[in-house]
Order: structure tokens, then sequence, then C-alpha cells
């Protein structure tokens, strides 16, 4: 038997970052929102003396549980995907909060290059700088449009930072100062100043003093425990939908959050969707919950994975290059690391924050000549503090055997004396990249896995390379006894971890037939249906995706509201 609800303004499938904003901006101007979250609820009292390496970075303790659903992976067309049965290539959040949880903090802006990034490389280099299999388009919005919002999310999130001397023009300075320049960061400082390069501190979620946003939401400073990156941060130093939006949509008294509450269907009716089917997790109760609006706002995969569950769009067919839904989907380029050891200098790496570090974009998107290059776009190269565990950290020289007299002795010296540089590289959109339902393998309730469908190209092997050399002559400029760089980037695999910067799927854009949403995040085929986040990504940048997908969710709230007082399509 299914129960049907009393009918809500907004739904939301998911109350991580993306459906934490929604609900706080929609709550607050008198609308009835129903936040739906699949995972248990999280307070700041949760966090409390949690800094158990094992229990949250090894055994992923915040994480989805892939026992239950999890995705299915291959790297082309010709082979049989097989289910990641534990996290490795990517850790997929579960409970309120979200990803937004257990992120690291590091929050930047996109370059205004990405917004437009098929007009101006073909303004610049030509049409033949892009070849047709990379299936590259306009964003549908720009940089200068968009900048209202990032500056609305980086005051609700108090993000510490010092403006980027490569970077798009702001209206307002960072509402927080950047964070601490410790000693190993001076020295990149240094080392990239005397080459001739414009390092700035990484913009951080990880405060730098006391700060009360414009909700009055107020928040102690980072105390540099380290702990920060799949972890809940104990102070509230960290934003985090836990103690930024969530509070706010609650205190309006207008919104109500569901948790154990999973969405397995979107209900729709002609275009408009009639609301959500969702089973409670803990008793197997089915419900329905009508609404006039549905926020789609859980992590990229599963925004993809619903709508197409749902039969909402039209599914993206790699064979004939038609289609939206599942279209371009990107993972990161973590490409072209140098490893530096010194024997002359000690560094405290166990101090330290998840966006604790210096970086430059002086190799980013397109702030250097690609005229002779074999590529596109590029990466931001950063030198991170975030804390070094001692679990997970055991440095030593490349040839030494991870066992053994030598593999102590090396870990113990080098744990002090060891740094890694290297960048987070853009993916461009592939024709053959794409996600769809798996036919073989599903969840626990029946429904068809999510099927991936991606390797790294020639493309992402030329950027790894040229990456390689710039970490490469950094690491030597700040007096590295020896390097190792890596300069390869080989077959994508789903294991070790890498990055959780997934992209596209529900991607955004000026023409229906090409993109799933408006620059509203608002589908096309289905006016009252609302995708805001990564999934909206039509390439993945050089950069974490959290400030962006933050702006943009402030984008749709700003679309939600005009929708629910005007209707139709916005433009």
């Amino acid at each position: 038997m299914v129960t049907t609800l009393p009918k809500t303004d907004v739904v939301l499938i998911g109350v991580g970052w993306t459906g934490g904003i929604l609900a706080a901006e929609l709550s607050k101007k008198g609308y009835k929102v129903v936040g739906l979250e699949r995972g248990k609820g999280r307070k700041l009292d949760d966090y409390l003396m949690v800094h158990d390496e094992l229990r949250y970075s090894k055994r992923h303790e915040m994480m989805q549980d892939l026992s239950r659903e999890t995705i299915t992976f291959r790297n082309n067309e010709k082979m049989r995907a097989l289910p990641m049965r534990q996290h490795g290539s990517f850790v997929i959040g579960e409970g309120v909060g979200g990803s937004g949880s257990h992120w690291s903090g590091q929050n930047f802006r996109y370059l205004p290059y990405d917004f437009q990034i098929k007009t101006l490389t073909e303004e610049k280099y030509g049409k033949n700088k892009i070849d047709p299999i990379y299936t590259i388009q306009d964003w549908g919005i720009t940089y200068d449009e968009l900048e209202p919002y990032y500056d609305a999310f980086e005051k609700m999130a108090g993000i510490s930072g010092e403006e980027n001397p490569l970077g798009g023009a702001r209206s307002n300075p960072y509402p927080t100062g950047p964070m601490k320049v410790s000693p190993v960061l001076k020295l990149f400082k240094e080392a990239t100043t005397n080459l001739g390069l414009h390092p700035f501190s990484v913009p951080s979620a990880n405060l730098s003093e006391t700060y009360t946003n414009p909700d009055g939401i107020s928040r102690a400073a980072c105390q540099y425990c380290g702990f920060c990156s799949r972890f809940g941060c104990e102070y509230g130093a960290k934003a985090d939908p836990v103690v930024t939006v969530v509070p706010v949509a609650e205190k309006t008294g207008n919104f109500d959050l569901r948790t154990h509450s999973n969405v397995v269907e979107i209900l729709h009716q002609g275009n408009k969707a009639t609301g959500v089917r969702f089973i409670d997790t803990q008793t197997g109760e089915e419900f329905i919950q009508p609404a006039e609006v549905v926020g789609v706002t859980s992590f990229v995969l599963n925004n993809t994975r619903l709508l197409l569950l749902s039969n909402m769009g039209t599914p993206y067919d790699s064979k004939t290059g038609k289609g939206v839904i599942g279209k371009n989907y990107a993972y990161q380029n973590n490409c072209g690391e140098t490893i530096g050891l010194f024997d002359d200098k000690q560094f405290n790496l166990y101090a330290g924050a998840g966006s604790l570090g210096m970086c430059i974009d002086d190799f980013n998107g397109d702030n250097f000549d690609h005229t002779n290059l074999n590529f596109i776009h590029g990466g931001n190269i950063a030198l991170l503090q975030t804390g070094k565990a001692p679990i997970g950290f055991n440095p030593t020289k490349e040839e030494t055997k991870n066992w053994g007299k030598q593999f102590k002795q090396e870990s113990i010296k080098y744990s002090s004396r060891q740094i890694a540089l290297d960048a987070q590289g853009a993916i461009m959109p592939h024709r053959y990249h794409y996600l769809d339902l798996d036919p073989t393998y599903k969840d626990a309730y029946g429904n068809p896995l999510l099927r991936m469908t991606f390797d790294y190209e020639e493309h992402d092997r030329e950027m790894a390379k040229f990456i390689g050399d710039q970490t490469e002559k950094i690491v030597k400029e700040m007096g590295a006894t020896e390097t190792y760089t890596t300069r390869d980037q080989p077959t994508y695999d789903i294991v070790p971890y890498q990055s959780t910067h997934n992209t596209g799927g529900v991607i955004m854009g000026a023409d229906r037939e090409t993109s799933a949403v408006n620059n509203y995040m608002q589908m096309w085929d289905f006016e009252n249906v609302f995708v805001p986040g990564a999934s909206a990504f039509p390439h993945n940048s050089g950069y974490n995706p959290t400030g962006t997908l933050g702006a943009l969710s402030y984008r749709a709230a700003e679309g939600i509201d005009k929708y629910l007082k005007n209707g139709g399509l916005l433009v």
C-alpha cells in the first residue's frame, strides 16, 4: 500500500548543498518545502570527538552503502560494466549534508573562459582546435551573469581567501581573509614568484576567523586539526549544510526534513512532475509526496539515474550523439604530480586543514597559449597542507619496497620532509563518455544501477605531460633534494581514490537539443523540475566544483521562486 501525503509547494530529493540552499532560500520566502534525505540526520554535536582516521577515512563512515546501491563501470562500450563494490576512485556521501559534510572545503570560482569555452576557443584558435569527438559547448550563462550568485554562496559559507590575480572580476572581496601561510606554503609562494608565476591562497570554506553570515549563522575559526576531508567539523569551522543553510530553513517553520526517505521515482503527467515516490528505509513503507515543484538535488550520479528511471528527458545515445540525459559525464584529470623529498628542511605536515594551501592558475583555463599544444584548458596547480593522517601517510623513495627496515626508516624520515604537487586538470566531454542504466545489475529495490562509461583520452594525457613539466620546475625551485614526476596518465580505473569531482549527465545550455536544463536549472521538458548541482556542468574545469554548484543553486532558487509566481519556462 502506498500512502499519499498532503501536497507541498516544493519537494527536494536530497539535502546536501543544493537541497540545503534551495530549502533555506525558498522557506525564507514563505514556501512550504519538504526535504527527502535517504540517509540519517546530522547535527553539529554528531561531529564531536570524531578524529578517527580508520572509521571515517578508511572505512567510509559518512558514505553511501554500496551493498544496497552502487554504480557499474567500464572504460568503453566493448567492455562489460561491473559494479563498484567498495569506495575507490570517488566517495559518495549519504545523510543530511551529503558530500557537503565530508568535503575538504576548497572553494573556487570557475574562470570566465569555462562558461563560453566553445565560442572563445574557436574565436582564438579556430574550429579545428577541437576534435568533433569532444562534445564541448557553452553553458548558456556567462561568468558575469553568474557572479552575483557566487558572491551569495561565498557570503553564506564565509569563504576565506584573497583575489585570484588571473581569475574573473569580483563584485566584493571574500568575506573573510585568507588562511595562514605555513612554512611549506611560504616556500611554494617564493618559488612560484621566482618563476614569474602568480600564487594566491586557496579559497577556503575552513574559516580563517570567526564569522557571522547574512542569515545570522555564527561559526568559529578553523583550529587546523587536519581532519576535514571525509570528516564533519566539530568546531563548525568548515562550511557544511548542517551548520549553515539547513538550520536557517528549519528556523522558518516552513521546512519539513524527512530522513531515511529514499526517492525511487519522480511522478509526472504531460510536461509537469506531480511529485515523487519514496520508500522509508527503516520500515519499508512507500509514500507519494505531491508537489508543485520538484528539486532534484542529490549527488551528480543519482540526479541522472533518477531522471532515467523516471523516463524524464531523452536518454543520451552515443551512436547518434542525440539525447541529453546522461550526456557529457566528466571526471577530474588529476595530472602531472611531482613528489619532492627534502633532506635539509622539515615541515609539520600533520597540522593542516582541507583547504589550507597556495596555488597558481597560470596553467589553468586559457591563461596560457595553447596554439602549439594538443589540448585545451589546463589545471589549478596547488600545494595543499590538508593534514597528513598517520595511517594513510607513509612516504618513502620511489624505489623502496612497502615493507621492511628501510620502509620504516624512510617513513619516519620523510613524514616531515615530503611534499606532493599536482593539478586538478579539466576534463573535456567526449562522445563516448556518458551515464546510462545498466542492463544487468540492480539495486536493493530491484531498480537498474547507473552505468558509467569513461576513460582518459589522448587529450588528457597530453595535459598530464605538460602539467608534469610545470610541477617539476616548481618543486625543484623549492629546493627538493630528489623529485619524482608522473607524466603518464594511465587507463582510468575505479580504484584507488582519486577525486570525488564527478560532473555532467543533466547538463545546462541555451539549446534544448543539446542540454537538459536552462540556466535556471529548469528542465526544458518538465517546466516544474529543477536540477541544480554539478550534474549541470557541460565539462569539468580545473577546480573543485562546489563553489560553482553553490552559485547555480542560488540561481535555481531564484528560478523556482519566479516559476511558482508566474509559471512557464524561464528566460
